[in-house]
């Protein structure tokens, strides 16, 4: 995610990092280095011009003030700030107050407007513990209703739909009243979209937008689209004045053109940002940590919160007597690894800590490393599982013909798995702040 902007910065950057002042000259060739950055990631030009003019002006006004400060830190920082200021400067949360509360969602077709509204729902279910009712109103596109059922199935929320019904208006209507009358308390209102802006479909999202007033209107547009993308909100927001914009598909070849200019273009902030097909993959959207992911710096808070999702007590517990006791097994190694998969794909887990984006640039790291290591285990008997003390060269063997791996890339997990529960052991029984260093898994390479 947004890689080529992060190189191309690191090298504005670069023009100041070692001086030993801030200077018109060095800070002029480092400005236009970051307009040049910015409109490479398909940021308007405009845009990208008063971006770089505050950012100068900031730097120059500093020049005598901050006298020990160096150079390139001072630059990273004052981009920063209006990188974060660009984006909006502060979280904007979703309006879910209402009897029930109604979030009708719009944008083009192949945005991912129908698998956010099942990660929508999702994250309103078990982050604001509501009651959502998902309704599908796109009655145009092959296998849209039935696309919206399977992730409502998914994610446990109930539908809303009339097969027969290809009135998106009516369909809307009658949900509403169905949650008034079932205790649904927000309505999530997956609207049709087209291949382009065209008028029919905006006469249809107005009629359906006026009939069920919705609490919160969110437009949802595919961040791979650069200054498209930027150019459809505009049309969608002349048209329904929606309330927040949602980015898609952050996990692709995204420059950047999206996130960077639609804030400052529409005036609308940006709410959420979503990452794959899985549901657990969608994210409130912060600018500050958007900034910093733009900048190498990773994003430790939000990968913290991902994790305290999926977090349970009692299971930490039972692991640190098992650590202490050095009977850390297979088990309990594919419950961890599980919960993982439930946070993200893991590049993009790696990618939010500090320093690590960058080292994983080119790193074949995919989830299907994950799908390697189950399998091996998977390959094992309960026995096995539970002793791993107990895997000879014979069972080794046997393994390695379950799970289709060969011989090597068997030694190498189980080296590697009897190193970290070692120094787990080692860990879990030493004094506070007395860390060993961990060793990587080994994750067994692709066939």
């Amino acid at each position: 995610m947004f890689e080529s902007l992060s190189d191309r910065l690191e090298s504005a950057f670069k023009v100041v990092t070692g001086k030993h002042k801030i200077t018109e000259l060095n800070v002029a060739e480092s400005v236009k280095e970051i307009r040049r950055a910015l409109v490479a990631a398909d940021v308007n030009y405009k845009i990208a011009k008063e971006f770089t003019d505050n950012v100068r002006e900031k730097a120059l006004g500093k020049e005598n003030v901050l006298k020990n400060v160096n150079p390139g830190q001072l630059m990273v920082k004052i981009v920063q700030d209006e990188l974060t200021e660009l984006m909006g400067g502060q979280s904007v949360g979703i309006n879910v107050k209402g009897s029930p509360a109604v979030v009708l969602i719009a944008g083009l077709q192949g945005s991912g407007k129908t698998t956010f509204s099942g990660k929508l729902a999702k994250f309103l279910k078990e982050q604001r513990k509501l009651n959502p009712l998902l309704v599908a109103c796109d009655v145009y596109r092959p296998a849209a209703i039935d696309q919206l059922t399977v992730l409502s199935e998914t994610v446990g929320v109930p539908i809303y739909k009339e097969i027969e019904n290809k009135n998106p208006v009516e369909i809307a209507r009658n949900a509403v009243a169905y949650a008034k009358a079932n205790s649904h308390n927000v309505v999530i209102v997956d609207t049709a979209g087209r291949l382009a802006v065209d008028e029919a479909m905006m006469n249809e999202v107005e009629a359906v937008k006026k009939t069920i007033q919705p609490t919160e209107t969110l437009f949802v547009v595919d961040s791979m689209t650069g200054q498209d993308a930027v150019n459809t909100a505009e049309a969608f927001n002349a048209r329904i004045n929606f309330d927040g914009v949602v980015l898609t598909k952050l996990d692709g070849d995204t420059r950047g053109g999206a996130a960077l200019s639609i804030k400052y273009t529409v005036g609308k902030p940006i709410k959420f940002v979503s990452q794959g097909e899985k549901m657990e993959a969608l994210d409130v959207f912060y600018p500050d940590r958007m900034a910093q992911r733009i900048l190498g710096m990773g994003d430790i808070v939000s990968l913290v919160e991902r994790a305290q999702m999926d977090f349970d007590e009692e299971e930490a517990k039972r692991l640190e007597k098992k650590m202490k006791q050095n009977k850390f097994d297979f088990n309990d190694f594919l419950g961890q690894m599980q919960t993982i998969k439930k946070m993200g794909d893991l590049k993009t887990l790696m990618g939010m800590i500090p320093g690590v984006s960058k080292a994983l640039k080119d790193a074949p790291i995919d989830d299907k490393a994950l799908v390697r290591i189950e399998a091996i285990i998977q390959s094992m008997t309960p026995k096995e599982r539970a002793n791993p003390d107990l895997i000879n060269l014979s069972r080794k063997k046997r393994i390695a013909r379950g799970c289709g791996q060969n011989l090597d890339q068997i030694n190498l997990f189980i080296r590697n798995f009897e190193q970290m529960r070692k120094l787990m052991h080692q860990f879990a029984n030493m004094p506070m702040g007395k860390m060993p260093g961990m060793p990587g898994m080994g994750l067994p390479p692709k066939r």
